[in-house]
């Protein structure tokens, strides 16, 4: 039986668990929140009471967490993965991060000779819940290919985008696109709102068309129904933008929307909308048009 250690049971880690599970795969799980670990061993998970013990003994290691420094912490010292892991064991860091971090965690597990891959995820809680994730990896495609069946799991596409490093900078690129289409969605909507037209009808109007995209399907209406909780937080959102925009900076890229949208996200945190869906970015062109997206119907 294929044996998962599994790190970071927060909105997209324990849907992913279950559906390991599913899969009829051993899961061992690891997190700070006792409450979700309960929760995944009623599921049929087991528990391991440091990331050194979720290590021991698994084909795989994965880490969900929401940034590069806690991964850093997971993968090094006494009680850490990388303790634990027997040489071989390959670890899959699925959390969002620079691509810097994931090449320093490469060399990390290197020192131990276990395969490496950085392999973030799109798709949301939605995705993560139904099993249509999109893993983007960086690492080698023959260790990929060797445990396709855990990534199958929980998704529905897996892409090797090239070595390590390389899926860190899909998920970054996955942001921007995602996080300004939000914000374009937003503007649309304010503008059809001021003008007196009903934004679900406009939202009606045109999702058939060109403007069509997934961004519009599932966050126009939450918009408009005024249904900010989160799938993925503005926090979340606004850590993978302030990486991209470190990112950018590193390689003298200009992002001049990009960086529009970062002031926007800082200000909705200032507002104390930092835990919204980034759905909750048409709240900040809500406040500076006096105006609030809302459906007429019931």
């Amino acid at each position: 039986m294929r044996k998962v250690g599994f790190i970071g049971l927060g909105i997209m880690g324990k849907p992913m668990v279950r559906n390991l599970l599913k899969a009829g795969i051993e899961v061992t799980v690891n997190d700070i929140n006792a409450a979700a670990v309960d929760e995944m061993v009623a599921a049929g998970a087991k528990a391991a009471a440091t990331p050194r013990e979720t290590a021991v003994g698994q084909d795989v290691v994965i880490t969900m967490v929401p940034n590069g420094k806690i991964v850093e912490s997971l993968l090094t010292g006494d009680n850490g993965i990388l303790a634990g892991a027997a040489e071989g064991t390959v670890i899959a860091d699925m959390s969002s991060v620079t691509p810097t971090e994931s090449k320093h965690f490469a060399e990390l597990a290197a020192k131990k000779n276990c395969p490496f891959l950085d392999s973030p995820v799109s798709g949301g809680e939605p995705g993560a819940i139904e099993a249509r994730l999109s893993f983007m990896v960086g690492g080698d495609e023959k260790v990929v290919e060797r445990i396709k069946d855990v990534f199958d799991a929980m998704g529905r596409s897996v892409v090797v985008i090239g070595p390590n490093g390389a899926g860190s900078v899909t998920k970054l690129v996955n942001q921007v696109m995602v996080n300004l289409n939000i914000a374009a969605v937003s503007e649309g909507l304010i503008l059809a709102q001021k003008a007196g037209a009903d934004p679900k009808k406009v939202f009606e109007a045109i999702r058939g068309g060109l403007a069509a995209s997934q961004i519009l399907t599932d966050k126009a209406p939450k918009m408009f129904n005024r249904d900010f909780k989160p799938g993925g937080t503005l926090a979340i959102n606004l850590k993978d933008i302030n990486n991209v925009m470190d990112t950018a900076k590193a390689l003298e890229v200009p992002l001049v929307m990009t960086s529009v949208l970062q002031q926007i996200m800082f200000s909705l945190k200032a507002d104390g909308h930092i835990m919204d869906d980034h759905s909750g970015i048409v709240k900040f062109y809500e406040k500076i048009a006096g105006v609030e997206v809302k459906t007429k119907e019931a």
